[in-house]
């Protein structure tokens, strides 16, 4: 493929924004590093894959609900925000840190995809909610109608870190065609988060509530899809192992679905279930990968 059709330009809004072009295929990805390394948009042939409430993105105050945000070093939420390490209580808001952050820009590439690399460390602040020192580094590449999330997780502190790691994409789906959706989700069981009921899980879930948010689980493969016939295309997410639990959570009203996989189940810093522990110096890596096909 022509290099010249990868290209990389930065484009001065309310933050700095990196816009990552795949011409050949019209892909565009447009990243915020400021804006806690968010990937704010992914447009393939003029249309949106993701959904970002531009209200929300606009104040700082507020998390974001769009785009790619990252979840570090907690996946979902903690009873009362705590947890407990080494015997003492600290607090944690729901996701973790990491999404709210800035990143820092690392370095770029053009040459056989575009790809855009940006890097978290812990600092003062970080480390009176977590008490780790860390660097995170991850790598954002297009390539066709591919997204890669190439994920390097390091612990630079003197002792044993606990984390749990994951992604929140808010993909772009018209709530008229919801019910239409089709999903390939390789789980069995789902619990709801509000009743914590357990349920068996066959691929479909009831679009008349007005919220629903579910755990999927145990993950028997390492791909799960959403087919949306209506807008003729469907979404495969890819993942590393280290990843053992997806959640589907959407809100009645908003044209949005997220799918998002998840190192780790909630509450996972104080059950210890599925945490990623990294001795010290140690590090691990992960991949999630995001593709698009037409119907």
């Amino acid at each position: 493929m022509n290099e010249a059709a990868y290209t990389i330009a930065l484009k001065q809004d309310r933050y700095p924004t990196y816009i990552l072009s795949d011409s050949t295929a019209q892909s565009r990805l447009e990243v915020v590093p400021e804006r806690g390394g968010l990937i704010t948009g992914w447009r393939i042939q003029g249309q949106d894959i993701l959904y970002l409430d531009a209200e929300r993105f606009a104040n700082p105050e507020l998390s974001v609900r769009g785009g790619i945000p990252i979840l570090f070093p907690i996946c979902g939420n903690l009873p009362e925000n705590l947890y407990v390490h080494e015997g003492q209580s600290y607090k944690l808001k729901q996701h973790g840190f990491a999404r709210d952050m800035p990143w820092a820009f690392r370095e770029s590439s053009t040459d056989d995809s575009a790809s855009i690399t940006l890097a978290l460390n812990s600092n003062e602040n970080t480390l009176k909610v977590y008490p780790f020192d860390f660097e995170l580094t991850f790598t954002y590449q297009i390539q066709g109608r591919r997204l890669l999330l190439q994920q390097h997780y390091s612990n630079r502190s003197g002792e044993t870190m606990p984390f749990c790691a994951g992604f929140h994409p808010y993909f772009q789906v018209l709530e008229q065609n919801k019910a239409q959706l089709e999903f390939e989700i390789p789980a069995k069981q789902s619990q709801d988060q509000h009743t914590k009921e357990f349920q068996p899980f066959n691929n479909s879930f009831d679009f008349d509530r007005d919220e629903i948010d579910a755990a999927l689980f145990p993950i028997s493969s390492n791909s799960a899809a959403i087919a949306n016939p209506r807008q003729k295309f469907k979404l495969t997410l890819t993942y590393s192992d280290i990843f053992t639990t997806l959640v589907f959570w959407t809100v009645k009203g908003k044209d949005y679905c997220c799918l998002e996989p998840w190192s780790a189940p909630r509450n996972a810093l104080n059950s210890k279930e599925n945490l990623v522990y990294l001795e010290p110096g140690e590090s691990c890596e992960a991949t999630v990968e995001l593709s698009v096909s037409y119907l």
